[in-house]
């Protein structure tokens, strides 16, 4: 059993539907958004689904969905859409709460902006999103009003203490940021005009990395310190990033 409240609860979904799938059902007691028990029979065994699916990792996604609903730009990401089995998809509805379009297929989704639309501040729950949330906060600094990132408690255990870093670097790019145990608010810079040349220190983090690239969606220099440290997860990232960047 869960003795604390469980978080990143679709991760442990995502786990347990891919456990199915290969031949082992898991028996859930109780309140996955609460302390649920999880119980696996002893003649449960492993058995091979012959093929399937890979899915395309929607966290990784979520920097090139908040890029476009920045710049108003056209993104489609391919490998996870509205059958996704992935918590993170759910970033997408975040960026449509903020004033982008979203339109869904069942393996990809695609954001765009109207350019005559301003990104407005949002106030998510992102218990169920704490990677994700991280893109959240540097798209804040390009939206009209301040972004509240409540229940991210975990942001403080993970890699590194990515509440201090979000908060630190931020407020090198122009933003005021209101740092709380488990949420912050962030102000964006005025006219939301970010920090030029401003060195990001990445904290060993690939996210922070990912993250803060989208700062120069601004259309100001952004000097990402150690940017290798994206391999552990996506060690291509700048050149996919590049390889979809306009001059404009």
């Amino acid at each position: 059993a869960i003795k604390d409240e469980l978080i990143s609860a679709p991760y442990v979904s995502l786990t347990i539907g891919l456990m199915k799938k290969f031949g082992v059902n898991v028996k859930i007691e109780g309140d996955m958004d609460g302390t649920p028990s999880f119980i696996i029979g002893s003649d449960e065994k492993y058995t091979s689904p012959e093929s399937i699916l890979v899915e395309g990792d929607a966290s990784s996604a979520s920097y090139f969905l908040a890029g476009a609903a920045i710049t108003g730009g056209t993104v489609t990401v391919r490998g996870c859409g509205s059958e996704s089995v992935q918590g993170d998809v759910a970033f997408a509805d975040v960026m449509e709460q903020m004033g982008a379009t979203v339109t869904w297929a069942p393996e990809s989704i695609t954001v765009t902006r109207d350019p005559n639309t301003r990104l407005k501040g949002v106030d998510v729950d992102c218990g169920k999103i704490p990677d994700a949330a991280m893109t959240l906060a540097v798209a804040a600094l390009f939206a009209e009003g301040p972004t509240t990132i409540r229940n991210v408690y975990s942001w403080r255990l993970k890699e590194t203490e990515r509440m201090k870093a979000i908060v630190a670097e931020c407020t090198k790019l122009g933003a005021t940021v209101e740092e709380f145990e488990d949420y912050c608010i962030i102000h964006p810079p005025a006219d939301n005009k970010v920090n030029d040349n401003v060195v990001i220190e990445t904290y060993d983090d690939h996210r922070m990395a990912m993250t803060f690239s989208l700062a120069a969606c601004g259309g100001v220099n952004v000097i990402i310190d150690d940017p290798g440290c994206t391999a552990k997860t996506f060690p291509t990232y700048f050149e996919m990033l590049g390889s979809i960047a306009s001059a404009n």
